[in-house]
């Protein structure tokens, strides 16, 4: 199984190419591409390459997929025998990001590929 951990969003976050992930809000389009080059370490086939602070050459590239907004968080503040109180509430703007693959040293790490499985008409007829 091979990832990446990217920076992103004043985050680090583990990746792996097919899946998904909410990261801070992208100001990219919906269904276009976008690359992160702040990779800060890669694993692939029992090898690690960790850099200093990013690898050189390393990017991330994925498909923005929507943008969103996070759960509802409720922020309650009192101070006692005062009579003061503040409820207020936030929610995260948030970018649901695919990733498409994973590239260095010029290699491409891609999702694998979902096995098709083709039944045989014959045995359906019996």
């Amino acid at each position: 199984m091979s990832y990446a951990i990217i920076e992103t969003g004043g985050k680090q976050l583990r990746v792996e190419p097919g899946r998904y992930y909410d990261i801070e809000l992208l100001h990219v389009e919906e269904s276009a591409s976008h690359t992160i080059d702040k990779v800060l370490l890669i694993h692939h086939e029992d090898e690690i390459s960790v850099g200093q602070p990013f690898i050189e050459g390393a990017t991330v590239e994925g498909t923005v997929m929507q943008h969103r907004r996070g759960k509802k968080i409720l922020v309650y503040k009192m101070r006692p025998k005062k009579k003061t109180r503040k409820k207020r509430g936030h929610r995260q703007e948030l970018t649901r990001f695919m990733i498409d693959s994973i590239n260095f040293n010029g290699t491409t790490i891609e999702a694998p590929k979902a096995e098709t499985v083709v039944e045989d008409s014959a045995a359906e007829e019996e």
